[in-house]
């Protein structure tokens, strides 16, 4: 009876394991959130002069994001897809033959024998992953660098019935490469960082609990 009772609370210990909620994401995070209004309040006016270089708009270029704190859009079109196989073939064969020696002039037949080797060896193994995402965020620009290079970053949380699901970005683009609709592509942006993922009941559903993690792991030993 006490054998029945230990199964069922390792039993109900393993199902609390697996069930486990993960880490909890909440919006606003300080590495996505956008840039505080006090930041682009613009300085005043030099004194003896009306023209401030900060807020200043030149005649003859567009209206693309270029300050902190502009707007622009990003064209999610991430596609990864990497392939591999391997194959290997051995083999090697060799022989040796010891004829019947005569001793004494009478020949031995016993003494003579064949000796043969084969040895062959074949292998092959294959990897191939696929991932493929698309989509639009918009973004802020949070700092620009002294050679021109704009770095952005943004979020976009989507609230549904059973959860949350959100898309993060950051990264570092040059200003050339934005087009004349205010937008560039994901694929143009350097040290790029993209996460798309969700909270709630339904994503947490889709998450292995810590104990599976653990049976499905290298070091579960069987």
């Amino acid at each position: 009876m006490n054998t029945l009772k230990s199964f069922a609370f390792i039993g109900v210990v393993v199902s609390s394991c697996q069930t486990m909620p993960s880490q909890k994401v909440v919006p606003d995070d300080p590495n996505f959130a956008p840039v505080p209004s006090q930041s682009l309040t613009p300085p005043p006016a030099m004194q003896g002069s009306i023209y401030s270089s900060s807020s200043s708009v030149q005649l003859f270029s567009d209206k693309n994001a270029r300050r902190v704190g502009d707007i622009i859009t990003v064209m999610l079109d991430e596609k990864t897809t990497s392939k591999k196989s391997s194959n290997a073939n051995s083999k090697k064969s060799s022989s040796t033959a010891f004829t019947a020696p005569t001793i004494g002039g009478t020949l031995i037949p016993e003494l003579s024998a064949n000796i043969s080797n084969d040895r062959n060896f074949s292998g092959s193994g294959g990897a191939g992953q696929s991932n493929q995402m698309s989509g639009v965020i918009t973004v802020t620009i949070a700092e620009v660098l002294p050679n021109g290079v704009l770095i952005v970053r943004g979020e976009k949380w989507i609230t549904l019935n059973n959860g949350d699901e959100y898309i993060r970005l950051s990264g570092m683009l040059r200003p050339e490469d934005i087009d004349v609709e205010n937008s560039v592509s994901s694929q143009k942006l350097a040290d790029a960082r993209i996460t798309y993922s969700g909270t709630g009941d339904l994503a947490n559903s889709n998450r292995q609990g810590w104990f599976s993690k653990f049976l499905n792991s290298q070091y579960w030993p069987f």
